[in-house]
């Protein structure tokens, strides 16, 4: 036989899974505010500076001068090298090597300014698909030692087994005694530098050439 429920009864049964029902639906929604929220939170690659690049993509290959002589430099000041263990236009530096001397890279051509001269510059393709900055045949490289314009502390280092040099305007390496210059006035992009550039300062003579 059936027992009818109380009137009472039914109320309360109906209240309590309403509450239910509005329990579990706030999980939910919560649940799911948290996932959304997470989801379009930054992440650290998203946030992580880029390097600037500049408007025409060229390279802006320039002089500078101190006591040693006269030597190549980016558009930015930075010192650039070459490495006596290359052989023709190819570049030998890869793997550590280049993480410790960058190559000198442009994703458009290179430019002359100053003493250098344009008719010696050129590109090669290094093996992941970059184009590096050769003159007179020499592939140049950064060093990630020098802390910004100005600074030519790897010159004469004879790190991964050979001679690093800064470069004259003939192409010839320049072994004079420098380790710092003046930078003035220097415009242009100075391509993909291995670290922000940094106030140059100088305790050696001379300036662009």
């Amino acid at each position: 036989m059936l027992k009818r429920m109380p009137v009472p009864a039914k109320l309360a049964a109906g209240v309590t899974g309403a509450v239910g029902v509005a329990v579990l639906a706030a999980a939910c929604s919560s649940g799911s505010s948290s996932t959304g929220a997470a989801a379009s939170g930054s992440s650290p690659a998203a946030s992580a500076p880029s390097s600037a690049a500049s408007g025409s993509g060229a390279t802006v290959i320039k002089t500078a001068s101190a006591s040693g002589g006269t030597f190549l430099t980016d558009g930015s000041g930075r010192a650039v090298y070459l490495w006596a263990k290359d052989t023709g236009d190819a570049s030998m530096c890869t793997g550590a090597c280049a993480g410790a001397w960058p190559p000198v890279t442009t994703t458009s051509t290179a430019t002359a300014s100053g003493s250098a001269q344009a008719s010696d510059l050129g590109t090669i393709t290094r093996s992941d698909g970059t184009k590096q900055v050769t003159y007179d045949g020499h592939p140049l490289y950064y060093f990630a030692g020098d802390s910004g314009p100005g600074m030519a502390t790897g010159q004469g280092s004879d790190e991964f087994g050979a001679k690093w040099w800064l470069v004259q305007p003939s192409g010839s390496d320049d072994t004079a005694s420098v380790s710092s210059f003046s930078v003035t006035g220097a415009s242009g992009s100075g391509g993909s530098s291995p670290a922000a550039p940094a106030s140059g300062s100088s305790s050696a003579g001379g300036g662009w050439s």
